[in-house]
């Protein structure tokens, strides 16, 4: 496993920022950029508990089921993904999966003045490195552009 990490600055306080991440209308503007089929959304659900579920797909029922690990909202959010989505169905348990389950991905915010920082990182097998870290660049600067308007 490889650890990405992304920074960025944005000019707006931390609750606009988490708003921009997690909101169910932005969600989807942000996280685009990780998904190869232009024709399927992303969606978010959790009941934002942690050790409760979330789940990560797209609108065909493709994606990840993890839990959050840790939750200090608006400052900082881990996620643990544990198996994959596939026709809606949840693996946790095949050897692919357990060859990355328990990866982390994790968002940290901090305010000064009126500024925010926010660091993103995530755990990625290797081949999956150049995905996500265009996903991430791309879809954070999308982030920055809401929390600035």
């Amino acid at each position: 496993m490889k650890t990405l990490e992304f920074r960025k600055e944005i000019n707006a306080p931390v609750q606009k920022v988490w708003d921009a991440l997690w909101n169910e209308a932005n969600y989807p503007q942000w996280t685009a950029f990780f998904n190869p089929d232009p024709d399927s959304g992303s969606v978010m659900q959790s009941d934002w508990k942690e050790g409760g579920k979330t789940l990560f797909t797209d609108t065909k029922g493709h994606g990840m089921v993890s839990t959050i690990k840790t939750l200090n909202e608006p400052y900082d959010v881990v996620f643990e993904h544990l198996g994959e989505i596939i026709d809606g169905k949840e693996d946790t348990t095949s050897e692919k999966v357990k060859s990355w389950a328990g990866s982390l991905e994790e968002y940290h915010l901090s305010e000064n003045n009126g500024t925010t920082s926010l660091i993103a990182s995530v755990q990625t097998d290797e081949k999956w490195a150049d995905m996500m870290s265009e996903g991430f660049n791309k879809g954070l600067m999308v982030v920055k552009k809401i929390s600035e308007q």
